[in-house]
């Protein structure tokens, strides 16, 4: 590795290293970051899902999103500080069909998602749970767990072919705590790497027979081709744009399949917007010269083939998808790539 990338390499260490690791293992997984809600951490757990069943569960993965799509709606009347019986109002509206109630809209894809569940049903659990006095209270983790408790259960009795997973930059098993929680961790061959020690610590601790280790994106320790999937969250931007194209070029490089990749800072101009912190970057990343360098090193490492990648605005997708465009970051992509 050159020696400007190991110097990099040392300045993005240290800038994580500084955080102490219960930090580390919390700020990644809460509010509109946790997993269980996080439209991009959904969609890399369908990733994988398709990549082990096709289409199987496809309106599984619907309803999936409508919870989160629900949960992120509440979370965001909680700290409007509505009251419990504002809830409780919204709750009678939705079964009288109303489009508002207690002066609260009733959006539309709530009143759908609400038609399309059983009764009794999630939504009425979770404008029911607070207490008469106060919404000051965390949504109760059987609530927050409605998914992975049904993923769970389904996927108990499948027996598919195992898949090889590679996950650069993982954090404190940030997304893999939940992979795991979902009932997808036996499936899957997981192999993950972070460059902050204190992360892999955290991960073992965790999840001491899980695969986790000190590892630099910029050069991979693994051979051509050893993996079947690879994916990662909020990473690229953190590089500086010719550590970004390397990064890319090892990435695919030990790849065989498929690719999933969060982009927390994206948009669709031609150029990147380089910005530095400190020893590390935060960077709007352009869309079409981002794709370009998957496809450049995809067909690079697979024999000349041309790799095909799907971009997915996060809220250009939720619009189309629910018709509901509030989410939380307009700059969030992902990225699929099919080598």
């Amino acid at each position: 590795m050159e020696q400007r990338f190991k110097i990099e390499t040392d300045g993005l260490a240290r800038s994580w290293m500084r955080y102490d690791r219960k930090t580390l293992r919390d700020y990644l997984v809460q509010g509109v970051e946790d997993p269980r809600i996080n439209i991009q951490s959904i969609l890399t757990r369908h990733f994988l899902i398709h990549r082990l069943f096709g289409d199987k569960f496809w309106g599984l993965m619907e309803q999936e999103l409508r919870f989160a799509l629900v949960v992120n709606w509440l979370l965001k009347l909680l700290k409007a500080s509505v009251s419990p019986w504002q809830l409780h109002a919204l709750l009678d509206g939705l079964l009288q069909g109303q489009r508002e109630a207690d002066g609260l809209e009733i959006p539309p894809f709530l009143s759908e998602t609400f038609a399309s569940l059983s009764l009794p049903n999630y939504i009425c659990d979770l404008l029911s749970w607070a207490p008469v006095e106060t919404t000051d209270v965390p949504i109760p983790k059987y609530l927050m767990n409605t998914f992975a408790a049904i993923w769970r259960e389904l996927l108990e009795n499948e027996m598919p072919r195992r898949i090889s997973v590679l996950e650069p930059g993982c954090g404190s098993a940030n997304d893999y705590r939940f992979i795991d929680a979902y009932g997808l961790s036996r499936l899957l061959d997981y192999h993950g790497f972070d460059l902050c020690e204190k992360n892999i610590h955290n991960a073992k601790a965790m999840f001491p027979q899980a695969c986790f280790k000190v590892g630099n994106v910029l050069e991979i320790d693994a051979p051509d081709k050893t993996f079947d999937h690879c994916f990662m969250h909020d990473l690229f931007e953190h590089l500086s744009v010719d550590a970004m194209e390397l990064a890319i070029s090892e990435i695919c490089r030990v790849t065989r399949q498929g690719i999933c990749v969060g982009f927390f800072n994206m948009h669709e101009a031609d150029d990147h917007i380089v910005k530095t912190v400190g020893n590390y970057h935060w960077n709007k990343l352009s869309l079409v010269r981002t794709k370009a360098l998957f496809q450049k090193h995809a067909r690079h490492s697979s024999d000349g083939h041309a790799a095909v990648v799907d971009a997915i605005h996060i809220d250009t997708f939720l619009m189309s998808q629910f018709g509901r465009c509030d989410y939380h970051n307009k700059d969030a992509y992902t990225l699929i790539v099919r080598l």
